[in-house]
């Protein structure tokens, strides 16, 4: 028996005051972990967590959700713009509710992104058998919907007893607090524990901080990995994601002002140097910039930092082409350092960086080798400046118009999202980021939907004073315009650049270089021969973002969305700008300098497939082993 101090409380409302107890501290800067919970109710939660949400409201804020893949978005958003060092939870009934998380559980967990998730779950002392929204398995009567959420969860318990809930607890904060572990949290919770109460040790609700490691690399791998730098020609940096969640832009700097090495950027590392810096070659891989893949074929060791090589980066395993091509791995997680047989250098990126700097003193690329790559990054500039020009005022923009008359009104702090369609390769070659946050392109899971939400969570975590741009297409909008409403109820200032173009403009292209002849990518009325190639519906986007609340601009022509856009980043309130895009000038845009493996029919009757299986061939010829 013990005499310690106990508290009598539901399941429930433990659970939400042991979470408004949580921080972070790294650096010696301490943040609270847990911010806000987000939740729509069903008879699964309403009488668990939504009760204890009321009980505590002082003590943890709760956000309305229209959507529950919506409202997972909006937090994992929220914590990437605050370095993983702050979360939200997300609270959910049971059946659809739950199941409709697994989308964005899978998002925070391929990206590395902390969500606590919430889920009700059926009874645990089964009264009845089944109740409302229940699965019967019959193989397994303790198997449930939630059990939907196990492959894409870094951590999964299903709290059955009420004392369960203080080992799930701690380890949940252990996993979304680790660099290398942290993603989705699912703590899977039945209706009825919710709602049993407990006598609890008032130790558990004692304020604990989770401190988030920097680990530093061991002397030896940062020898070798400063006698391969040495003893190469052509080295290249690649930065990805994981420079931002470290923080380390800065020990990027110093260590390229130091050696000259440039530098190319993965979606997610994209801004770890400003797009002015003369390293800075731009983006990488299949939707890089011609500069930073002509560099990427010659060099002789690759220096990833933060970075997954996920197959747009390298191209398919077709980009990095140097014979004698090695590589270096600076990440937190092993996994990943030792990824295309490199030599690991498993740290924090910035203790990476400073210590490689250190071990590098007195280095300096070949002044030619410079040379070359500043040649090419000049090469570069009017390309972009290409694709931006509107000299017609009065004409329709095109997409890559809309990046650069939106290009035109930002300033240094303005956040642009994106996740999926044709748009984020143009801003992967195009935009010209401006400081380390302002590009925000999910494309570890390439979403659609992830644009609105995502961008209510990037403006919950940097305030009011930060402009924030979803940047949506037709096709991402009509999935999950819902949240729309949640920034229209909340006052949360969000700009939203609508973009239409009558159907899945990137799939319609990817269709036709695979032989598929853009089957089923546009959004028009049948021909008589089945075709979706009649004229475009009469579908006003536009008019149904206003409908949900939003202040609406239309813009037809180049001049009007200019005035459009410097009008809606000084607006106060929530504000959609509408475009429909003219198809853009082929000379204009800039091509892909790098392939992507996509299998073509290797069998087929229509020429279009045969010629497509024919490049497809030839390409994949290219593709090695790094070993």
């Amino acid at each position: 028996m013990t005499d310690k101090p106990v508290i009598r409380l539901t399941v429930a409302q433990a659970l939400v005051r042991f979470l408004a107890a949580q921080h972070t501290e790294r650096d010696g800067r301490r943040q609270r972990l847990i911010n806000a919970t987000w939740g729509i109710f069903g008879h699964g939660n309403v009488a668990g967590l939504g009760q204890a949400l009321v009980e505590y409201a002082e003590e943890m804020p709760y956000l309305q959700g229209r959507n529950e893949q919506a409202m997972v978005h909006a937090a994992v958003a929220y914590a990437r713009h605050s370095n993983r060092l702050r979360a939200q939870a997300v609270t959910t009934s049971i059946g659809p509710g739950a199941t409709n998380l697994v989308t964005g559980a899978a998002l925070a967990t391929i990206n590395r992104l902390p969500v606590l998730l919430l889920p009700g779950d059926v009874f645990a002392t089964r009264p009845a058998d089944p109740v409302l929204q229940q699965l019967e398995h019959p193989l397994a009567g303790d198997v449930s919907v939630n059990d939907t959420l196990r492959p894409v969860s870094r951590y999964f318990d299903r709290i059955t007893r009420p004392e369960a809930l203080i080992p799930a607890a701690l380890q949940a904060m252990r996993v979304l607090t680790d660099p290398v572990e942290t993603g989705a949290v699912t703590l899977a919770l039945p209706q009825d524990v919710q709602a049993e109460a407990f006598d609890w040790p008032q130790e558990f609700f004692a304020e604990r901080v989770w401190q988030v490691r920097r680990p530093a690399p061991e002397p030896r791998a940062v020898a070798e990995a400063a006698a391969a730098v040495r003893a190469a020609r052509r080295p290249l940096i690649v930065a990805g994601g994981g420079i931002h969640h470290s923080e380390a832009e800065e020990a990027l700097r110093v260590l390229v002002d130091a050696t000259g090495i440039p530098v190319a950027s993965t979606q997610a590392g994209k801004g770890s140097l400003r797009h002015d810096h003369p390293a800075d070659l731009g983006g990488i891989g299949h939707t890089g910039t011609e500069a930073a893949d002509a560099v990427a074929r010659k060099a002789d060791l690759v220096i990833g930092v933060g970075t997954r090589y996920s197959d747009f980066t390298t191209s398919s395993n077709t980009l990095f082409a140097a014979p004698d091509v090695r590589f270096v791995g600076l990440n937190v997680d092993a996994r990943d350092a030792h990824k295309l047989a490199g030599l690991g250098l498993v740290a924090d990126a910035r203790e990476g960086l400073s210590a490689l700097t250190g071990a590098l003193a007195g280095y300096r690329v070949d002044e030619a080798y410079r040379t070359q790559y500043a040649a090419a990054k000049a090469r570069w500039e009017p390309v972009i400046e290409a694709a931006y020009a509107a000299p017609d005022g009065a004409a329709r923009p095109t997409q890559t118009q809309v990046l650069g008359a939106l290009d035109a009104v930002v300033g240094e702090l303005d956040v642009v999202i994106n996740a999926a369609g044709s748009m984020p390769g143009d801003l992967h070659k195009l935009w010209r980021a401006r400081s380390p946050r302002q590009y925000h392109v999910e494309y570890g899971f390439s979403c659609m939907g992830y644009e609105i939400p995502g961008a209510i969570g990037v403006r919950l975590a940097a305030g009011p004073d930060t402009p924030v741009w979803a940047l949506v297409g037709d096709g991402t909008y009509l999935m999950l315009p819902t949240e729309i409403v949640t920034a229209v109820q909340e006052g949360i200032a969000i700009k939203m650049v609508l973009v239409q173009n009558h159907g899945y403009a990137s799939i319609g292209g990817l269709s036709e270089q695979t032989g598929a002849e853009r089957f089923g990518t546009a959004y028009r009325y049948r021909t008589p021969d089945g075709a979706y190639a009649g004229d475009p519906l009469p579908v006003d986007l536009a008019a149904n973002a206003a409908s949900l609340g939003m202040e609406v601009l239309r813009a037809s022509t180049v001049a009007a969305l200019h005035d459009a856009l410097a009008k809606a980043r000084a607006a106060a309130e929530p504000v959609c700008v509408y475009v429909e895009t003219a198809e853009p000038d082929a000379s204009a845009v800039p091509p892909t300098a790098a392939w992507w493996d996509v299998p073509v029919a290797a069998a087929a009757t229509r020429q279009a497939a045969a010629g497509a299986r024919e490049t497809y061939v030839r390409e994949k010829a290219r593709q090695r082993r790094h070993l």
